[in-house]
This record gives structure tokens, C-alpha cells and sequence, in this order.
């Protein structure tokens, strides 16, 4: 050791020497004012902060930690200043004990089934505050509802917490730079170590450079360290960027709840989107009107064919759950039986949207004009969260990019979410979009119902080409 280091090293000593350690008690003029703790403590003698007995050359040698006669006041402040940057002032009214668990009237059960099982598992993370919870839906579904009747139960219990939108926590760390009252560093600390963080609506924010990368810094600092977190997102998670979704994607961690409630702000009698559908030019094509064609004396694989098909879609009337993919030539049967099965359903109350993907596509090339009462989001929206789709003539669209992209978007939410879905098709599979194509062979959730028989004008056979089948 040179002289000049061992200089240094008596300096510290004597420096760490006028702090009292966590194990010795201090020697303390209690009589003096301003200090920060109790003034009764026997571990601090009232300055609040203690010093562990460690070697000079530890890393942590010198640094102070909070005495536990602090510890409360300093969680009552970082209480009070996680509260000033939340939005949770407004939401006060958002609880579990006015959370309706099964939805409004004219869910589907399956849709209120998703929700009760959103409800179950919030009321559980709020109460045992182990892990992430990662509620994904569509726009209304009750996914903000959740997380502030999460925040909401937290702060009465004393944990606490910060309920913020991520737009908003971008502009808390952007107003930072020219905050007198508080640095960038320490509104960024503030954030990422919160006792318990909820970003609502992620993926709403610009994503900049610069938001993606304090996102990432924030969420893989939690992922590190296992804090507490919940997301609410209508994205799915291939929409997420991949550094930020790899952390979402840990099961060990994450649990995800899918909502297929619809918007709660549409009227009940809605369901249908009777501007949308076109289910009623479809009303003379029911299960009483289909004909077995016997008569025109088909090869006897078409006739059963055509009697598999009638099963099948009989069946899924009764119980929708999955896809159901009806393939086969023009004119062969195959839009009459997707409407059979919409029509069963709206006598019971329960219409489906039916629409074809031209029209579709129309739909949302409409809100391209500047004349038109809602927006592509807003419209996209209310096509791939319906409780049950039926998307006739799939192949038939225009080929573009842009066509593309927005089937492969609406379908892939639906595979993700398991939200019923009908699509009839007259072409090969191996003509379709292969993203698409990869969701369509899933035998988990999709029956693919091939019907071999020929048009009723004589049309030829187009049958389901799969490899290896």
C-alpha cells in the first residue's frame, strides 16, 4: 500500500466513523433539532440512516442505508409521490364490488366467460401481488376497469403504487428534463422500482426511438428484479416490440388473460352490427332449406361429403367454439351452410356478423374518406373482436399488400384470442396467405370441413390440398 492510498483509506474511516453503524448505538445529542428520524431510536439516535460495518474496499462501504424508524415515513412519501404522477385520483370508482364479472346482457358465454375468469385472476394478483399480469382485449372490454380496481384495492391496503397510461409515463419522464422540483434520474427511479407499477394501455404511445428504449429500461429492470407489474394492451404480442415482448412471453412470470367481451359502450342490440352484416340477404339459407342433393346422383364420397358438412355445421350452431372451415368448389354448398349457421343463431339471439372479404375490405377502405362517421381503428375494431365472425369467400379479395396485411392482422388476433370464426373458401390452401394457411391447419382450434361435391351448375371439384393428406 502506497502512502498516498493509505491516506485515503484513514480518511474514509474517519469519515464512515461519524456514522452509527446498524449494530452499535450511536452517541447522539438528542437535544438537537432537525433531525430526520426518532429521536428515541436506538439504532440511529435519530439521524435516520445507519452505515454497515464493511471493508473500505467493499463496493458498498460508506453508503448509507434508511434506519427502520424511517422506514415508514419514507414509504408514506414515496406513496404520496407515486399518487401525484398516477391517474388513479379519477378512477376511484373503478372496484371489483362494481365490476360487472359476467358482463352486461348480450354476451355471449363464452364471452362472459373470459371476463369472470379476467376478474378471478386480478382479484388474485391484487391480493397476492406475485408476478405480472398481462390483461389483453379489445377496446372497452373492462381491461382499464381491472387494473384501476387493482390499484384501487392495493392503496387501501397500504402497497404503494403507481396506475399510470404509457403515453402519460412517457410525458412524466420527458417534463423531467425542466422539472426544478425533481431530475430525469430520479422521476426514471421513481417509475421502474414502484412497489407496484400498472401501465395501462400500452402500445398507444408514439413509438420513438427513444419511448421504446425507456419502455424496455423499465420493464427489464422489473423482469430482473420479479416486481410486481400489470400491462393492458389491445395488441397482440407479435405487435409488441421483441425485446419487451420476450419478457411478457415468460410463463414462469407472466399470466395471461385474454378478454372477448365486446366494447361495453355499444348498445346491447348491436351485436349483429346490422351496418356490417349482411347476414339478412343470407335469410332464405338455413338448415331447413338445404338439400342433400341426392337427386342429381353424385359419386357416393360427394353425398358424404355433403352429409359430413350438414353435421358439422349443425353442431357448431348449437355449441360455437373454434373455426370452422368449410372448402370446396363455387356453388357447392358451402356459403349456404355459413349462413345456416348465422341464422341459427340469431333466432336465438345471438347474431353473428356475417361478411364476405371483399366487403370487408370495402369497410375499411371507407373510413379512408374524409366524409366518413368512424375511424379504420374503431371499424377494424368492431370486425375482429365479434363474438362470432363469418368470413365468406376468403381468396376472392384483391391481392394487395395493404389486403393482406389486414386479413393476416384481423385473423391472427382471432387465433389468438380462440374467438369463434366460420370462413368459407373456394381455393386451395396452398393459394392462400401462408401466415394464414399456418393458424388454418392448427387442429387445436380449427376443423377444416372439405366438401367434394361439384357445383349445382356443374362447377368442378375443388378439393382441400394438404401435405401429407
Amino acid at each position: 500500500m502506497t502512502k498516498k492510498t493509505g491516506k485515503i483509506d484513514e480518511t474514509l474511516k474517519k469519515l464512515a466513523a461519524a456514522t452509527p453503524t446498524a449494530t452499535a448505538r450511536p452517541a447522539v445529542d438528542r437535544r438537537g433539532a432537525g433531525l430526520a428520524g426518532d429521536p428515541d431510536c436506538p439504532l440511529c439516535g435519530g439521524l435516520g440512516y445507519l452505515r454497515r460495518e464493511l471493508p473500505v474496499d467493499d463496493p458498498e462501504f460508506g453508503k448509507l442505508i434508511i434506519c427502520t424508524c424511517r422506514q415508514g415515513e419514507v414509504a408514506h412519501k414515496v406513496h404520496e409521490k407515486l399518487f401525484s404522477i398516477s391517474n388513479l385520483e379519477h378512477l376511484r370508482h373503478l372496484t371489483f364490488e362494481n365490476f360487472q364479472a359476467r358482463g352486461r346482457i348480450g354476451l355471449s358465454p363464452w364471452q362472459a366467460d373470459s371476463l369472470q375468469t379476467a376478474y378471478n385472476q386480478s382479484r388474485q394478483f391484487a391480493q397476492n401481488l406475485n408476478g405480472w399480469l398481462l390483461l389483453q382485449g379489445g377496446y372497452g372490454c373492462g381491461k382499464t376497469h381491472l387494473a384501476a380496481a387493482i390499484a384501487n384495492f392495493t392503496v387501501e391496503i397500504g402497497v404503494p403504487t403507481l396506475f399510470i397510461t404509457v403515453p402519460d409515463l412517457l410525458d412524466a419522464l420527458r417534463f423531467a428534463y425542466d422539472d426544478p422540483q425533481s431530475t430525469f434520474e430520479q422521476r426514471f427511479e421513481e417509475i421502474r422500482s414502484a412497489p407496484l407499477l400498472i401501465m395501462d394501455d400500452f402500445g398507444t404511445q408514439n413509438a420513438t426511438p427513444w419511448a421504446q428504449e425507456k419502455l424496455f429500461q423499465i420493464v427489464n429492470y422489473r423482469y430482473i428484479n420479479r416486481q410486481p407489474m400489470v400491462v393492458t394492451t389491445n395488441l397482440l404480442l407479435e405487435q409488441i416490440e421483441g425485446r419487451i415482448r420476450s419478457r411478457l412471453e415468460d410463463p414462469d412470470l407472466v399470466t395471461r388473460v385474454f378478454i372477448q367481451a365486446t366494447d361495453f359502450r355499444r348498445p346491447t342490440d348491436d351485436a349483429g352490427h346490422p351496418e356490417l352484416s349482411s347476414l339478412a340477404s343470407h335469410s332464405q339459407q338455413t338448415f331447413s332449406t338445404w338439400e342433400d342433393r341426392r337427386t342429381e346422383e353424385l359419386p357416393p364420397a360427394d353425398v358424404t361429403s355433403l352429409e359430413k358438412a350438414l353435421r358439422t355445421a349443425t353442431d357448431y350452431a348449437k355449441k360455437p367454439r373454434g373455426w370452422l372451415v368449410f372448402n370446396g368448389t363455387y356453388g357447392c354448398g358451402k356459403t349456404h351452410l355459413a349462413a345456416a349457421i348465422g341464422n341459427a343463431l340469431a333466432d336465438i339471439g345471438q347474431p353473428p356478423m356475417f361478411i364476405s372479404v371483399s366487403e370487408l375490405l370495402d369497410h375499411l377502405r371507407a373510413t379512408f374518406s374524409p366524409n366518413s362517421p368512424t375511424s379504420l381503428d374503431r371499424r377494424f375494431e368492431e370486425i375482429r373482436t365479434a363474438p362470432l365472425l363469418i368470413l365468406d369467400a376468403l381468396g376472392e379479395q384483391s391481392p394487395t399488400p395493404w389486403a393482406a396485411e389486414k386479413l393476416f392482422q384481423l385473423l391472427d388476433y382471432r387465433y389468438v384470442g380462440k374467438l369463434p370464426t366460420v370462413i368459407t373458401t373456394a381455393k386451395y390452401l396452398e393459394e392462400l396467405d401462408a401466415r394464414i394457411v399456418s393458424r388454418l391447419i392448427d387442429e387445436r382450434l380449427c376443423t377444416i370441413c372439405a366438401i367434394t361435391a361439384k357445383g349445382y351448375r356443374g362447377a368442378g371439384v375443388k378439393k382441400v390440398r394438404r401435405k401429407g393428406k
